[in-house]
Formats: structure tokens, C-alpha cells, sequence
């Protein structure tokens, strides 16, 4: 005899912070010949890095032709009077306790996450997620272990990064602004296409990138048999800086 299922499901996403180690630092080569060297490469109608007398130490920098990033296949700038050449990774997570509500068999379940990632001077980033599908007790939620689409009735747990119509509308592409440069995982950046399984890449940058939002899409079908309960999953971004 079948049944309804009616379940719970409280998704945490914890938030794991990694940077690439290396040592001594190592940077982009500057400009240089072998009688010149440019550090902080100005272009403009006034600049000046460092000043320094023995008393004092000062840095300005005056008549910015342009502010921000712009990028090709083969090179990329970041433009202003004052440019740390420091690396920097950045990571937000916007929502943390992601709630399905009840699960039906006839019904998929979706809902979302937000998260965002900036990088400067360096050369990207990949995200990573790892974690176990919605578990109640001993029993585990099927996931999505190759691309697929949503199949009522039949137990699925899956992601993606991209704006979707089917099961229902839910989702969004990854938004760059200006000089955002994030992109979704292959394996997660086809629309209606759900997949889940830890430790895969879901998103990078191949290039130092300003702000990316990124939109977590989660599915949930469940079958008939499908215990009822209370469903828990727990996720953890892990965000790395490729230099």
C-alpha cells in the first residue's frame, strides 16, 4: 500500500574560507627591461605610489583616467590611482538556513541560496561544495550523481547555478555587474539540469574577477515510500584562490 510523505527539510550552509598558501608571495611579473622596472604601472595625468622624505612617507595620486577592471583573452587591468598589489579573496553567504517545507510525492520542492565571491590580482577562484544529501534517520534522499532533469514520484536531491523553468521557475544566472568574471560549472550551469555530488566544482573564475552573485537552485522530489519526517542536509562551500 502506498502513501503520502510529508516531510521537513532545514538546509545550514557553513561557510569554509581557504586561500592558497604559497610562500615567498608570488605576483604577476611587472613591466621591465633591463635597465627599467614598473611597479604599480601608472597611466594617467598624475600619479605617485610612494613619497618619502626622513621624516615623512606619503602616498597620492591625482587625475584618474578611469576606475576598474577590463580584461581580454590575453590580458586584464585594474585601473586607479591606488591599486594594492596584495591578493585578495573575498566570500559572502547571504542565506544560510535554507527551508524546503513539507515534501510531497506528487509535488517537486525547490528552493534557494544566495552566495557571492570577488578576487583581485590573482588568477581566479574555484567553489567547491561538499556535504550529504537530506537524511532523516537512516535513510538518505537519493542524489543526482549525472546531470538530469526533475521526475516526480521518484526520490532526487539536486543543485544547480543557472535560471530555470521546469520543475517551476526558480534560480538565476550568475550576475557579474562590470568586472565580475564567475561563470557555473558545466555539470551545473544548464537550465532545468540538476546534479549533486560532493566535491565537485559548481563555480570559478579563470581571471582576477570584481563581485559575482551566484544563486544556489536546490531540487527535492521524493517517492511514495519515501519515509516521513524531518529531512536535514548540511552543505559547506569551500572557496579557493588559484594564483
Amino acid at each position: 500500500m502506498s502513501r503520502s510523505v510529508v516531510g521537513w527539510a532545514g538546509f545550514f550552509l557553513m561557510v569554509a574560507f581557504i586561500t592558497t598558501t604559497v610562500s615567498p608571495a608570488v605576483y604577476a611579473d611587472p613591466p621591465q627591461s633591463p635597465n627599467y622596472r614598473f611597479d604599480e604601472t601608472t597611466v594617467g595625468s598624475g600619479d605617485l605610489i610612494q613619497s618619502s622624505s626622513a621624516n615623512f612617507q606619503s602616498s597620492a595620486g591625482a587625475g584618474d583616467l578611469a576606475v576598474g577592471g577590463a580584461a581580454s583573452t590575453n590580458f586584464q587591468i585594474e585601473a586607479g590611482s591606488q591599486t594594492t598589489n596584495d591578493p585578495t579573496l573575498s566570500f559572502s553567504l547571504n542565506n544560510f538556513d535554507v527551508n524546503f517545507g513539507s515534501f510531497s510525492a506528487t509535488n517537486p520542492t525547490v528552493t534557494t541560496a544566495n552566495f557571492s565571491v570577488s578576487n583581485y590580482t590573482s588568477y581566479g577562484y574555484v567553489v567547491q561544495i561538499a556535504g550529504t544529501p537530506p537524511s532523516n534517520g537512516t535513510h538518505t534522499i537519493s542524489a543526482l550523481s549525472t546531470t538530469g532533469t526533475s521526475q516526480t514520484g521518484i526520490e532526487q536531491f539536486g543543485i544547480n547555478l543557472v535560471a530555470n523553468t521546469l520543475p517551476v521557475s526558480v534560480g538565476a544566472n550568475p550576475i557579474n555587474g562590470q568586472f565580475g568574471f564567475g561563470v557555473a560549472a558545466t555539470n551545473y550551469g544548464t537550465s532545468n539540469r540538476y546534479r549533486y555530488v560532493s566535491g565537485e566544482t559548481i563555480a570559478s573564475a579563470p581571471k582576477s574577477s570584481g563581485v559575482t552573485a551566484y544563486t544556489l537552485s536546490y531540487l527535492v522530489n521524493v517517492g511514495s515510500l519515501t519515509p516521513g519526517g524531518q529531512y536535514k542536509s548540511n552543505q559547506t562551500l569551500i572557496v579557493t584562490g588559484t594564483y
